[in-house]
């Protein structure tokens, strides 16, 4: 009986690979009609969406685009980046959306590294392009430079040109009958994407497009994404490819809201225009929600689904931002997951808690989407699971369909990311006995101060529910008795009163053991992000080194300011 099952062929009727560009088509096909994407004073349906497509991917190839080529692209949230995830792939290509907060030094060293052949610039980054390819070009190894093309703004065109080639001019001249190039193998490269360097140097993570259809299909119901969504693009498209809602807005038949800025005035505007029914961000964006002012709000009535990740959620902020209309779920993941990995289902019983129980559980990573085959928390020097007490910490490690190819040009980075059949995160958590995941913090920012491990991430969490603290990041600084000792970098509310270093630190003791306590704090403007919102920490780590701690011989302790002169020091050591 086995034999003659497997002897049942596979044919062209029983089998197709997976890739999400099929969502385009089918969009075109049974929601021709409904409105794909909305930019300001432009509107697309998805049939117009879907003839679009195939002329810019006909295009391509008439540019001499072969197989697995990169074509990079420099822009914010606009219909060429959304249109370009499937015309890329459609043309058998692979897209590279490049961070559009890098400078001109990075950009050239991700097309040199990418091998880039073409390069589509959205007008307002021609300075930043221009200087990339001065870069590529009089560097101490030349590289082959990339067609450039430009995209104007399709709204309000302003005429800036980088050569002689616009994006529209592409889709005007394409075939709307290009019949897309057949995906031989589910596993081939359909994306590019550049880690955002937090902790080291990126690394060009290669997605499939196996992966990236079942993550799609994944996050859609992970979040539970009904029919006819009206999503903002509060997210950027070059991060993880939107969390692939790129592809998933197609494939719910919903409607795409480009912002080509995300301030509080544009986001708000947008909200109340089109009906919004969903947005995805990282938490920077709650502050910006939060700091609008009262001009610039707008009434919400119907609960806007905020999916929020790339950086944790401190609980504060959850239980401030959900009055104003958004209903929040936590999702955690990384470039090398396709985005989200871990989802925070919830669940209807703990509607019955009070709102802080609510917003702490609310603030943990949660559960594996379905595509991961297994996720789980172990003790890396002998891949033993941790137990499921909530307490005991260990690296987070995934494995599944949604996990990357690997690395673009770097075996050894490849093979060490992936272990014993793991991926490793570099992620540090716990598991709570219900089985959910919270991350305690990156295991390069855990904080270990005379043999106790320091959570940034719990400090972080505290530090936000003091009234006047906007954000906060907790960073190790060097310490003479206890090797290391927390170092919290804090940016006041606009509206906050004088707050002093001394309120912070007496605040924290009162909320926290005294050897959490930060020895120092430092106010900021503002704390250093990469574009996808994640707190720079490795140039908070740098500025917290120059501190010097003094210890005196009655224990007590006292931060130094470098810029301290000598006679301010010796007073203090005094103390």
């Amino acid at each position: 009986m086995s034999a003659s099952m497997n002897m049942l062929p596979k044919c062209d009727a029983n089998y197709a690979a997976l890739t999400p560009t099929t969502f385009l088509k089918r969009a075109a096909m049974f929601y021709s009609n409904r409105t794909s994407l909305i930019y300001e004073g432009t509107r697309f349906t998805w049939r117009q969406t879907h003839d679009r497509c195939c002329r810019l991917a006909s295009s391509l190839l008439s540019l001499n685009i072969a197989k697995h080529d990169v074509v990079s692209v420099l822009a914010p949230n606009i219909p060429a980046l959304y249109e370009m995830h499937f015309a890329v792939p459609m043309a058998g290509a692979v897209l590279n959306t490049i961070n559009s907060r890098l400078d001109a030094k990075n950009i050239a060293s991700i097309l040199k590294h990418s091998g880039a052949k073409v390069f589509f610039v959205d007008y307002e980054y021609v300075p930043q392009a221009r200087e990339a390819l001065r870069i590529l070009m009089t560097g101490s190894q030349p590289s082959l430079m990339p067609l450039v093309i430009v995209i104007d703004d399709i709204d309000s065109p302003t005429g800036v040109r980088l050569g002689e080639l616009e994006y529209e001019q592409l889709i005007h001249k394409g075939n709307p009958r290009f019949v897309p190039i057949d995906v031989a193998d589910e596993w081939d490269p359909i994306a590019l994407n550049y880690t955002s360097g937090t902790t080291s140097e990126p690394k060009g993570v290669v997605y499939s497009h196996r992966g990236a259809y079942l993550s799609t299909l994944s996050l859609l119901l992970g979040w539970e994404m009904g029919s006819e969504p009206v999503y903002l693009w509060t997210l950027p498209m070059f991060h993880c490819n939107g969390w692939t809602f790129t592809w998933g807005v197609a494939a719910r038949g919903g409607t795409n809201v480009c912002l080509r800025n995300t301030t509080a005035f544009d986001i708000y505007r947008n909200i109340r225009r089109h009906h919004v029914t969903h947005m995805c961000c990282a938490p920077i964006i709650f502050n910006i929600l939060l700091e609008a002012k009262p001009h610039e709000r707008c009434r919400i009535t119907n609960p806007i689904q905020i999916l929020t990740g790339g950086a944790p959620p401190p609980a504060p902020l959850l239980e401030k931002i959900e009055p104003l209309g958004f209903k929040v779920t936590h999702a955690y993941g990384l470039t090398e997951a396709t985005g989200p990995a871990l989802v925070c289902e919830w669940q209807a019983k703990w509607n019955k808690l009070p709102k802080e129980e609510q917003s702490k559980l609310k603030a943990r990573q949660g559960i594996s989407i379905l595509t991961l085959a297994e996720v789980d928390v172990k003790e890396l020097d002998t891949m033993a699971s941790v137990p499921h007490d909530g307490k005991t910490m260990g690296e987070i490690v995934l494995r599944g369909s949604s996990i990357m190819k690997g690395y673009f040009k770097d075996k050894e980075a490849t093979n060490k990311a992936f272990k014993n059949g793991w991926f490793l995160t570099g992620d540090v958590g716990v598991i709570h006995p219900d089985g959910y995941l919270e991350i305690k913090d990156r295991s390069k920012d855990v904080i270990i101060s005379g043999g106790e491990n320091i959570s940034s991430v719990e400090l972080e969490s505290v530090l936000y529910r003091h009234p006047q603290v906007s954000e906060a990041a907790v960073v190790a600084m060097p310490h003479p008795r206890w090797g290391e000792s927390p170092c919290a970098f804090v940016a006041l509310r606009s509206d906050s009163t004088t707050v002093t270093e001394g309120d912070i630190i007496a605040y924290c003791r009162k909320n926290l053991p005294h050897f959490m306590v930060p020895k120092k704090v430092e106010f900021v403007a503002e704390l250093p992000k990469t574009a996808t919102g994640k707190i720079q920490k490795f140039e908070l780590k740098a500025k917290a080194k120059a501190f010097n701690v003094v210890v005196s011989s009655d224990t007590q302790q006292q931060v130094i300011d470098p810029h301290y002169n000598e006679e301010q020091i010796l007073a203090l050591s005094r103390l």
